[in-house]
C-alpha cells in the first residue's frame, strides 16, 4: 500500500461514500423538530393547521425521495463515467451535494420545507452516483492483492457516515430544539389530534446545521481530488493514452516498472475488442456475461431485501422491551452504529486473507439465523422474560453478519466480475437494483410489519437463505486474481470462449516472453 493509493482511497470514500451513510441517517433524530417546522410554516402561510394525513405524506416524501434520487443517480453512472471519467464524475458529483447542503442549511431561515424535499432528491442523486463510481474508481486503481480491501473502504466510510449522523443528531448536540416548550394549546394537526402543539413555536436551531454539514466533505474532495490521477485502466483502455496511464500507475505503485499491469490491460483490451463498449441493453442480451449479470442482481437485491432496514426499525422497541430507558435508546443506537463500523473495518482487514466468497456466505448465514431466532424471541418475550435479551443478541449478530459480507462485498464483486467495457453498465444495473430494492423495502415494510408483526423477519430469513444458496453454488472466489483470470472462470460457466487470438499471444514486445508463456499455460 503506497501513500498516494491510501490518500486517494480516503479522499474518495470520505468525500462521497461518507455522505451516502450520513444522509441515510441524518433525518432520524431531528424528525420531530423538522415535522414541527413543516407544521408551523404551513400555519404561517395559510392561517390553518396542517391536516395530519398531509403531514404524513410530506414526511414520507422527505424520507423516500432519497432512495428515489439514488435510483436516478444510478441511471446516470454509465454515460457519466464513460464521458467524464471516474475522477471527473466524482468531481462533478460534488456540485449536487454542495447545492443540496446550502438549500437544506438555509431552509429554516427561508421558511420553506419544499426545498428540504427537493434537496433530498438531489442528495439521493449524489449518493446514487457515489455508491457506484467510488467502488469502480478504487477497484480499477488497486493492485489485485489489495483490490478487496480497497473495495471495502467505501462501505466502511458509509458506516462511519451513519455513525457520525447518529452522534451529531443526539439531543445534546445538534438533534435538538431551542427552548422546548410544554405543549399547551390546540394541535396544529387535524381537529381530531395531531403531532405537535401550536404553542411549541421555538424551532430547532440544530437541525438545519446538521443537514447542511453534508457539504463539507464535498468541498474537501473538490479541493484535493484533482491532485490525484485518474483511473489508469480508464486512461489506457478507454482514452487510449498509455503515457498518462503509465504515469498514473507509477505514482500509485511507487515504482517505475509497471509493465506487467500495462500488458495485463492490453490483454483485457484485445480480448473484448469484438464486443466494444456495452450498453445496459447489450449487457442483458450478451451470453458471455449472463451469469455475471444474474449474480450482481441477486447479490444487490439480497443485500437490501435481507432485512437490514427492518432490523434497525425494530431495534428501538427491542431495546425498550429489554428495559432500556427511552431517553437512553438513542445512545444504544449509537453503540449499534459503532459495532457496524468496527465490523466493516474488520472486513477490510480480513477480505484478502479469507476471500470474498467466505465473507458473503458467513454473513448471510449469520443474518438468516438471526432473523429466524429473532422471530421466535419477539413472539415469546411477553411470556419468557429473558427472550428480550435474546432479541438484543440477535440484532447485534445480524448487524455483525451484514457488516462483514452482504453490505461491503457485492460492490467489490461487480468491479471484479466485469471487464472495462462492461463494468460501467454493470454498475448501473447493480446500483439500480440496490436503490430500487431499498425504496421497495421502505415502501412495503410498514405494511408488512402491520400485517405480520415479528413474522416479517421470516420473509427476510428466506431471502437470506436464497441468496446464500445462490452464492454457494454460483459465485466464484475472486481473491488475488486478475480481471482476465476471473473472466475465464465465468466464461466456462457461460459456456463461451474468451476472445484471445494468436495475434494477442504474439503481440508482446521483446523481453516479454514470460507473459506469453503465462497466457499459454493458463489456457491448458
Amino acid at each position: 500500500m503506497t501513500l498516494p493509493l491510501a490518500l486517494v482511497a480516503l479522499i474518495s470514500a470520505f468525500g462521497s461514500s461518507f455522505q451516502y451513510g450520513y444522509n441515510v441517517s441524518v433525518i432520524n433524530s431531528p424528525a420531530p423538530y423538522m415535522q414541527n417546522f413543516y407544521n408551523k410554516t404551513y400555519l404561517d402561510r395559510t392561517g390553518a393547521p396542517m391536516d395530519s394525513s398531509f403531514q404524513t405524506l410530506l414526511w414520507s416524501l422527505t424520507v423516500s425521495m432519497f432512495p428515489l434520487g439514488g435510483l436516478f443517480g444510478s441511471l446516470m453512472v454509465w454515460p457519466m463515467v464513460n464521458n467524464c471519467g471516474r475522477k471527473g464524475t466524482l468531481l462533478i458529483n460534488n456540485l449536487f451535494s454542495i447545492v443540496a447542503a446550502v438549500l437544506m442549511g438555509t431552509s429554516e431561515l427561508a421558511k420553506t420545507f419544499e426545498v428540504i424535499i427537493l434537496s433530498r432528491v438531489v442528495m439521493g442523486i449524489f449518493a446514487g452516483l457515489a455508491s457506484n463510481v467510488v467502488p469502480m474508481f478504487l477497484g480499477e486503481m488497486a493492485p489485485k492483492n489489495l483490490r478487496g480491501a480497497i473495495g471495502v473502504v467505501p462501505q466502511l466510510f458509509i458506516t462511519i457516515g451513519i455513525l457520525s449522523a447518529q452522534i451529531l443528531g443526539l439531543n445534546s448536540i445538534l438533534g435538538n430544539a431551542e427552548g422546548k416548550a410544554v405543549a399547551q394549546g390546540p394541535s396544529v394537526g387535524s381537529a381530531g389530534g395531531g403531532f405537535f402543539s401550536a404553542d411549541w413555536c421555538d424551532l430547532a436551531a440544530g437541525w438545519p446545521v446538521l443537514l447542511g454539514l453534508t457539504g463539507i466533505p464535498s468541498m474537501l474532495q473538490l479541493l484535493t481530488l484533482p491532485f490525484f490521477p485518474e483511473s489508469p485502466r480508464y486512461l489506457l483502455l478507454q482514452k487510449g493514452n498509455e503515457e498518462q496511464a503509465r504515469r498514473a500507475l507509477q505514482r500509485l505503485r511507487g515504482c517505475e516498472d509497471v509493465d506487467d499491469e500495462i500488458q495485463e490491460m492490453y490483454q483485457e483490451d484485445r480480448s473484448e475488442k469484438e464486443e466494444g463498449q456495452f450498453s445496459v441493453l447489450s449487457l442483458f442480451t450478451y451470453r458471455g456475461l449472463r451469469w455475471q449479470l444474474i449474480s450482481i442482481i441477486v447479490m444487490m437485491a439480497g443485500q437490501q431485501l435481507s432485512g437490514v432496514n427492518g432490523v434497525f426499525y425494530y431495534a428501538d422497541r427491542i431495546f425498550e422491551s429489554a428495559g432500556v430507558p427511552s431517553h437512553s435508546i438513542q445512545y444504544v443506537t449509537v453503540s449499534i452504529g459503532a459495532i457496524n463500523v468496527v465490523m466493516t473495518g474488520l472486513a477490510v482487514l480480513i477480505v484478502e486473507s479469507l476471500g470474498r466468497r467466505i465473507l458473503l456466505l458467513a454473513g448471510f448465514v449469520l443474518c438468516s439465523a438471526s432473523c429466524a431466532i429473532l422471530t421466535l424471541a419477539l413472539n415469546l418475550q411477553t411470556t419468557i422474560s429473558w427472550m428480550s435479551y435474546l432479541s438484543i443478541v440477535c440484532v447485534i449478530a445480524y448487524i455483525i453478519g451484514h457488516a462483514i459480507g452482504p453490505s461491503p462485498i457485492p460492490a467489490v464483486m461487480i468491479t471484479e466480475m466485469f471487464l472495462q467495457s462492461s463494468r460501467p453498465a454493470a454498475f448501473m444495473v447493480g446500483g439500480s437494483v440496490h436503490w430500487l430494492s431499498n425504496f421497495t423495502v421502505g415502501l412495503v415494510f410498514l405494511y408488512m410489519e402491520a400485517g405480520l408483526g415479528p413474522y416479517s423477519f421470516l420473509i427476510f430469513c428466506a431471502i437470506c437463505v436464497g441468496t446464500l444458496l445462490y452464492v454457494f453454488f454460483v459465485v466464484p472466489e475472486t481473491k488475488n486474481k486478475t480481471f482476465m483470470e476471473i473472466n475465464r472462470i465465468m466464461a466456462k460457466r457461460n459456456k463461451v470462449e474468451v476472445q484471445e487470438s494468436k495475434e494477442l499471444k504474439d503481440s508482446y514486445p521483446p523481453g516479454r516472453q514470460e507473459e506469453k508463456k503465462w497466457l499459454s499455460s493458463s489456457e491448458m
